[in-house]
Formats: C-alpha cells, sequence, structure tokens
C-alpha cells in the first residue's frame, strides 16, 4: 500500500472547487457575495457565453490593500471570522474564504482592487492555481473580479457543462437572487454585451419585484408581516389566483441570504391549503429575521442550505401568518377577459335527476340521533322558537337583505352585488360549506353521526385494507365507521348525518384516494381534514343538478357565514366578480 502523504496545495485546491464551483453560476454566486460583503452602492456583473467564456462582478465596495491581494486568493483566508466562536454568530455572506482560492483553480482569475485609504489600486492574477505578483493599476476604489474560461484546463469538468443558454440561464437566475435579496443596492446584469437588467437601489421590496418581474405581479402580491418573540417574517405573498406549475417564484432570504428548506416549503403549502389548487406552487417572497444564532449557514460547502435551530417555530410562524393573512384579505377571483381557459364541449351529457338535496330530506336509514337532527341549512336560533314561515324558506339566525340569484346552465348561480355581478360555482360552494359545518362539529365534538339500518359492504384491495386499519381511529373522529368484516371486506356502519344519502362506499373511496396522496407520516389531524375533504367533495350538489328558488337562495346566503367562501376545500375558486365598471367597458359604456 503507498504511503500516506499530504496532497499539494494545487490539488487541495481543486478539489475545494469541486465543491464550490458547479458551474459558471457558482461564480456569480461567490463572487456577488463578496462583493455585497465588501458594503458596496452599486454591483456590475458582466457575463459571456453563458459564463464559460467570462464573468466581471465590480462593485464600488470597501475595496482590499494590495498586500492583501496575495491572501486574498489563498485558500482559508478570510477578513470575516477571527476566533471559532464567529461560526455561531456570522451576519456575512462569504466567510470560508475558499471561494477566489477554488475559482483560480480552475480558471483564469484577475482581481483588481483599491481600498478606502489607497490613492492608487493594485491587481493579482491566478491562472490555474498559479498566482502571479502584484502589479499596480490605476482605477476607482472598490473591486473587480475578472473569471476567464472557467474549467478551461479541467476538461473532465468542462465536459459536464451544458449547452451556452443552458448555464445562461443559471446564471441569471442566480443573479435575481441576490439582487432581491438586497434592494437597497443598485445591479446591473450583462450578457454578451447585451444589458439585460439595471436595476436601480429600491427603498421598497415591492419595487424591486416589479423592477425585475414586472409592475403588473408586484401590484397585485399581498403584505405579510409576522413576529413571534426574536423570529419574524415578512414579505410578500401571491393570491391564490396567479399561481404557477413550478416553484420558480418562491425565494426565501435569511441574513441577506437566498436558501431553499423543505420545513419552510411545507409551511408555505400548508399555509395555502384550501385555497391553492393540488399540485399548483404560489408565489411567495419571504424574509426572515431572527439571531445569527439561531440558524446555522455553515453546513454546506456552498452555502446552498441553511439548519435552523427550531424549524417547528418557523413552520408555525409561517403557516399562521399565511392563513391569518388570508382571512383578512378579499380573496374572491376578479373576472378577467384577458385569460384564456379550455372551451366547455358544445354539448353536456345528460344528468341523471338527483335526489332532494339534504336539508329538504330525512337521511336514509337514519337511526335516531339522524332522525332527530335539524337540517344542515338551518342556523341555530339560540333557544328562541322560530315564527311560522313558508315551507320552502330556509331559517336563518340573523335576516340580511334578500341577494337577487338564479342558477344558470344547471351549474351556476348568478348573483347581484352592489359592486356588479358575482358567478357561483355551485358544487364548489357547497362543498367549502359542508367541509366549514363538517370541521366546526369535529372541533367542538359534536358531529352528529348517522348509523345505517343496513351497513353498507365494500371490497378493498390490499392498500386500501392497509389504510384503514392504520387510520380507523381518524376516519371514526370524522364521522366515518369502518369496520372489518372478513377478508378484504369492510362494512361502513355509519357516516355524518349532514352528507345525507351520499352512499358509504363513494365516501371511503374518495376518503382513500385523498389519503393515498399523503406523504411522509401526517399527524392525525391533517388525515382528519383529508377525510371531511372527501365526506365535503361527495356530499356537495354537483354540476348539473337543478336547484330550487329557496336552495339557490340558501345557499347563496349561506357563503357569507363561511370563514374562506372565497374557495373550496381544494382550493378552487367559488365564484368569479364582476364589477359594474368592467360590464360597462365591455359594452362600451366608458
Amino acid at each position: 500500500m503507498p504511503r500516506i502523504q499530504s496532497l499539494p496545495a494545487a490539488v487541495v485546491n481543486r478539489l475545494a472547487a469541486g465543491e464550490v464551483v458547479e458551474r459558471p453560476a457558482s461564480v456569480v454566486k461567490e463572487l456577488l457575495e463578496t462583493a455585497i460583503d465588501a458594503a458596496p452602492s452599486r454591483i456590475d456583473v458582466a457575463v459571456e457565453r453563458g459564463g464559460t467564456a467570462l464573468v466581471r462582478v465590480a462593485d464600488d465596495g470597501t475595496g482590499i490593500d494590495a498586500d492583501d491581494l496575495p491572501l486574498a486568493v489563498s485558500p482559508h483566508a478570510t477578513s470575516k471570522l477571527r476566533v471559532a466562536e464567529d461560526l455561531e454568530r456570522i451576519e456575512t455572506l462569504g466567510f470560508r474564504g475558499e471561494a477566489l482560492a477554488s475559482i483560480g483553480a480552475v480558471s483564469r482569475l484577475v482581481l483588481a482592487s483599491r481600498s478606502e485609504a489607497s490613492d492608487r489600486g493594485a491587481a493579482i492574477e491566478v491562472d490555474s492555481g498559479r498566482v502571479g505578483v502584484v502589479r499596480p493599476e490605476g482605477r476607482a476604489r472598490g473591486t473587480a473580479v475578472e473569471v476567464h474560461q472557467l474549467f478551461g484546463h479541467v476538461p473532465a469538468r468542462r465536459a459536464f457543462l451544458r449547452s451556452p443558454a443552458t448555464e445562461w440561464s443559471h446564471c441569471a437566475e442566480a443573479f435575481v437572487r441576490t439582487a432581491l435579496a438586497h434592494p437597497g443596492v443598485a445591479f446591473s446584469l450583462t450578457h454578451n454585451g447585451k444589458l439585460i437588467h439595471d436595476l436601480p437601489q429600491a427603498g421598497d421590496w415591492r419595487d424591486r419585484i416589479a423592477a425585475i418581474y414586472g409592475r403588473a405581479l408586484a401590484a397585485r402580491l399581498i403584505d405579510l408581516e409576522a413576529r413571534d418573540g426574536d423570529i419574524a417574517v415578512s414579505g410578500l405573498v401571491g393570491r391564490p389566483e396567479d399561481d404557477l406549475a413550478t416553484g420558480r417564484l418562491q425565494h426565501f432570504f435569511v441574513g441577506g441570504r437566498p436558501f431553499r428548506d423543505r420545513t419552510i416549503l411545507h409551511a408555505v403549502q400548508e399555509g395555502y391549503r384550501g385555497v391553492l389548487l393540488s399540485g399548483r406552487q404560489p408565489i411567495v417572497f419571504l424574509r426572515f429575521d431572527l439571531p445569527p444564532a439561531a440558524v446555522d449557514v455553515n453546513v454546506h460547502p456552498a452555502k446552498m442550505e441553511v439548519r435552523f435551530r427550531e424549524p417547528d417555530r418557523l413552520h408555525r410562524l409561517v403557516c399562521a401568518a399565511l392563513r391569518g393573512r388570508f382571512l383578512e384579505t378579499d380573496l374572491r377571483t376578479a373576472f378577467d377577459a384577458s385569460r384564456v381557459v379550455s372551451p366547455e364541449p358544445a354539448s353536456s351529457p345528460a344528468v341523471p335527476p338527483r335526489e332532494p338535496l339534504p336539508w329538504d330530506r330525512p337521511p336514509v336509514g337514519a337511526g335516531p340521533v339522524a332522525a332527530t337532527a335539524p337540517p344542515p341549512w338551518r342556523m341555530p336560533t339560540d333557544g328562541v322558537a322560530p315564527g311560522p314561515r313558508a315551507a320552502d324558506a330556509p331559517v336563518f339566525a340573523d335576516p340580511r337583505p334578500a341577494e337577487l340569484a338564479v342558477q344558470m346552465h344547471g351549474r351556476y348561480i348568478v348573483v347581484e352585488t352592489a359592486e356588479g355581478i358575482e358567478v357561483i360555482d355551485q358544487h364548489a360552494l357547497h362543498e367549502r360549506v359542508l367541509y366549514q359545518r363538517l370541521r366546526e362539529q369535529v372541533a367542538c365534538g359534536g358531529l352528529e353521526v348517522q348509523p345505517l339500518l343496513i351497513p353498507e359492504r365494500v371490497e378493498l384491495g390490499a392498500a386500501d385494507l392497509e389504510l384503514v386499519r392504520d387510520h380507523g381511529g381518524a376516519l371514526a373522529r370524522a364521522g366515518l365507521r369502518v369496520e372489518p368484516f372478513g377478508g378484504s371486506t369492510v362494512i361502513v356502519s355509519g357516516k355524518p348525518a349532514l352528507v345525507g344519502t351520499t352512499p358509504g362506499e363513494e365516501i371511503l373511496e374518495e376518503t382513500l384516494g385523498r389519503l393515498k396522496a399523503l406523504s411522509g407520516n401526517p399527524p392525525p389531524g391533517m388525515i382528519v381534514d383529508e377525510v371531511l375533504h372527501g365526506l365535503a367533495c361527495r356530499a356537495a350538489v354537483k354540476a348539473g343538478d337543478p336547484l330550487r328558488q329557496a336552495e339557490v337562495d340558501a345557499l347563496v346566503e349561506e357563503r357569507h357565514r363561511c370563514i374562506d367562501a372565497h374557495h373550496c376545500p381544494h382550493g378552487r375558486p367559488t365564484s368569479l366578480t364582476l364589477s359594474r365598471q368592467e360590464l360597462d367597458r365591455q359594452f362600451r359604456r366608458t
């Protein structure tokens, strides 16, 4: 076996470069972080051929003394740390002292700088790890770093680079993340001599977002701010209807550092749950303010990840902040004639006549509890006996002026409002109403369960049977009583009275489908919530179900009693609003 020996410095630097410098975007990121730490007012970035030919980052910051230039390009040399304890309170972006040395090991790097105390500048060159001598150079205060021919002498690494267009897109993303994190600094980005971004200093984060993504998007964002002791979150989040297929507009920052974290991503998804369609991604720009000791940024050589000391606390803060903000925000979806949607088929298949809605009929097979339950649409009267009323008139606890409403095409309800008109999706709104009723009953322990005189037998596959065994308690808590019957058969012996005559087999099928979609090890509360989603979805009126006028009026009135009436539990909007101004514009009255 060969003798153990220390690796030459050139080999060490190349190994470090493999961790720090993955592609040209890594160079852009590292040089931007170094520039930000110099407290500049402006940073200019120039890229050629996607960064493979040239990356140049220049700032007007504090600069580097000529005597310190050789140290600046040597490994593990930094002005950010002095003692080991400093690692527990990192407040800068570039602190490892690896970036310039690692980049210089796999490229030709030129570092030129002039400090505040110097009357002239100086420069040094590093070519594939070989450090040159310091030479004088006239220049303004600040620092410029040029990186030529990245991986030019490392063909194995260069072969793994993508096309210049792909590498350029990654460089642009790295630039945008840094520019978003530091709106107080002016930035410019040039590619192949063409100016791509010229961002002035911005006192407001919305202005920086508008400069990058456009004022139309920035104007629709909702302000968010919350605090829990010494940690705080603030930022701007998108309305649910402005969702995207990917998370490309989800940006998180802590201490001026962009980061990705599964806990925060999950908290955002939970905060949007119920107002965002499944599989869609919201627009989110969030900044976290917490003590340096509460976050460890020293967990990855390229500083792409962070580790929070109390991730659960941050999760609760983000989730509560989003849900609280949505509750106080009008999230009704406004009609937008410019949106392109897939047209409905020219004709719809015939829909069989439906049975009366749950508030019109007694449940089939109901036992004593279900038989005496009030209809689900009848509001509590606080012990006051109601007066005489028409047979079809719904009972409300607090009378409000009647709204003119009419059902259209067996699926939509058009309502006259003070602002214009509102078009309601009857299934989506009824689903939200049933879901909220079920949640309220579960929360107060008063869920009314309808025992079935003739239990329904259901054949299940092995995976579904395992789900029933694992989550039987959660199913029972949600009012769905499922018991083993032998082999692969179970029986549904009870269901919530609120779902009326909806077959137990349909409810169980919907519920198990939702449970399969849950990832990881969800808590019991989330499982109960998914069961309630399934119950509400199956029991709600469907598109094509004709409603009597009394039912239309009751459904329209009930939306005022729902906390999240603007979206169904799946996140679809329950209505679209069309203002009188928009109507006048469409009819060319203005």
